[in-house]
């Protein structure tokens, strides 16, 4: 072979060596290159929000709360009204549908539906089924969960109507630190304070909703049971104030109270905050902003 033959075969190897190292590793552009424009990214279609489709319950009541803040007394006392169906916990927010297959979406979107007006649906003939079997009119959910998702309950019922809760955020803490056999501290302050936040932005931001604080329903059953029945536009009962009376179903975990002191039948005081508990600036701020005394 011929030197320059072999000259010419070693050029090109050089070269296709050369262009093989770039298309791994490509040469660095200098600093002050302008990169080319990039395409414009597509706008993203907007999802689509089904409408609000009819309810069977139109008004039922919320009870908003922390947990451990006297929602079972509430409920129960409630329940013995003869006109108001108040039951255990439904953890309404936890019940969900699924649409299981590609196209089950384009089937629900002809029909106006979603999954979110599904699950509302859904929601609301639990509701329905449960006062129906009532005899009752006025259905109340004390949930206390369902405080961190107030705004999908406003938008699933417009007309629905709220009895917000209030204790004292110190007893709270108190009360759940004694209920739990290993409690952690940080994690009991978290809970309450997550629960409380939710709470007072519904405070701000729900138009006539219901105030009752809990040491005063316990003080005063009556005049706080009274204040109640005038929001719901129900007479006043006395047979309210003796809960015991009632069949309010079983008290177990996850459905509400099961302590002995609700099922003692009696309305009991509630315990105060210690005083000498040192709780979280914004803790401190949402008491007071309740009208505690921190």
């Amino acid at each position: 072979m011929g030197d320059s033959r072999k000259s010419a075969i070693g050029k090109g190897l050089k070269r296709r060596g050369r262009l093989m190292m770039q298309a791994v590793s490509p040469p660095r552009r200098p600093l002050d290159a302008i990169p080319a424009p990039r395409p414009a990214a597509k706008p993203k279609q907007p999802a689509y929000v089904a409408p609000l489709a009819p309810r069977l319950v139109e008004s039922p009541v919320f009870v908003l709360s922390s947990v451990r803040s006297g929602s079972t007394l509430l409920r129960v006392l409630l329940n013995s009204h003869s006109r108001i169906r108040a039951p255990h916990e439904m953890h309404l927010r936890t019940v969900h549908v699924q649409l299981t297959r590609s196209f089950t979406a384009d089937a629900m979107k002809a029909l106006e539906l979603d999954k979110i007006e599904l699950e509302h649906l859904l929601w609301d003939r639990v509701l329905h089924l449960e006062l129906t079997r009532s005899g009752k009119d006025v259905i109340v959910d004390k949930t206390p969960p369902n405080t961190l998702i107030w705004p999908r309950l406003e938008r699933c019922w417009p007309g629905a109507r709220y009895i917000l809760l209030l204790r004292h955020p110190g007893a709270i803490v108190a009360s759940l630190t004694d209920r739990r056999k290993e409690p952690d501290h940080e994690a009991i302050l978290a809970e309450v304070l997550n629960y409380s936040e939710k709470l007072e932005e519904a405070r701000q931001s729900i138009r006539n909703a219901h105030i009752v604080r809990y040491e005063e329903l316990t003080a005063e059953p009556e005049k706080a049971t009274r204040a109640v029945c005038d929001y719901l536009g129900v007479e006043w009962e006395r047979t309210m104030l003796d809960y015991g009376n009632n069949d309010h179903g079983t008290f177990r975990p996850q459905l509400g109270d099961w302590s002995s002191t609700i099922k003692s039948g009696r309305i009991q005081p509630a315990r105060t905050a210690d005083p000498t508990a040192e709780l979280a600036p914004r803790l401190k701020e949402i008491a007071q902003a309740w009208g505690y005394e921190v």
